[in-house]
């Protein structure tokens, strides 16, 4: 059955990049039983390009023919559908060969050209919105992805620039992109405690230890799944090191999230809303 953004609760989660070794499919191999256990869709993820990383000398992966070896071994060990990224539209077909769904990172969210050929792929697409963009302009970067041929679509809440080199979360947002863009909402919760620029040598640096809290938070703000990045050692992870989730701990901390989305729906609504 193909993947797809509709089926809510759901959990996208993997190492941010593709390393060497066997963490990839560890880490798929751990989701699919968490998967399991807790009765949602899971959906894989890794980059096989940092295109985006602060420093030159900032480890990026192995690129895409490497890469999309590796996250289809990943996705043959576990059987999970995979997600990965794309940074040029020329990588969009290329990498719809191998994995179940395309993903638009937040600093690309406008790229036209890139949202139509991800659209173009038929794969469910999921755009980040920009650190720097109101959650109604996304309603443009969600009609790109559709006309482009793509219509189970979602889009991800991954914090809004504060200053410099830190970003919030306003939990109104999830109602206000769903209304936007009509699309499945995530909630990216180990970006949006990210300290741009603030980490050893001039990289990211970021708040882990928040993770549970605002994973709640959107839980009941009316999230529809959630995105966590994961890895069994994140002190050693080549990127995003301070702010992916220890693996051994994923499943405690998305059964807490999914207790909170679960009674948060059984609230009635204000006669505001009705």
């Amino acid at each position: 059955m193909p993947w797809t953004f509709r089926a809510v609760p759901l959990l996208v989660a993997g190492p941010c990049v593709v390393e060497e070794g066997d963490v990839l499919p560890r880490v798929a191999e751990r989701l699919a039983i968490l998967g399991r256990r807790l009765g949602i869709p899971v959906c894989f993820k890794a980059s096989f390009d940092k295109a985006n990383r602060a420093r030159l000398a900032a480890p990026r992966g192995p690129g895409l023919e490497a890469g999309l070896r590796a996250l289809e071994r990943a996705k043959r060990i576990s059987g999970l559908p995979v997600l990965t990224d794309i940074h040029e539209a020329a990588q969009a077909s290329l990498a719809a060969e191998v994995v179940d769904a395309l993903q638009v990172p937040a600093f690309l969210c406008r790229q036209t050209d890139l949202l139509l050929a991800a659209g173009k792929t038929g794969l469910p697409v999921n755009v980040k919105k920009g650190q720097w963009m109101a959650p109604e302009a996304m309603a443009g970067a969600a009609e790109k992805v559709r006309e482009g041929g793509s219509q189970d679509l979602a889009v991800t809440e991954r914090g809004t620039t504060f200053g410099y080199g830190d970003l919030v979360v306003d939990m109104r947002s999830f109602t206000r992109l769903r209304r936007a863009t009509a699309a499945t909402v995530l909630f990216d919760a180990t970006h949006a405690l990210q300290l741009p620029g603030l980490g050893a040598n001039g990289g990211s640096g970021g708040l882990r230890e928040h993770v549970p809290a605002l994973l709640a938070a959107a839980a009941a703000a009316g999230a529809d799944g959630f995105f966590v990045e994961t890895h069994p050692d994140p002190e050693r992870a080549p990127s995003d090191a301070a702010t992916q989730w220890p693996l051994d701990g994923l499943e405690e901390l998305v059964r807490r999230t999914l207790d909170v989305w679960h009674a948060s729906r059984r609230i009635p609504e204000s006669p505001s809303r009705r």
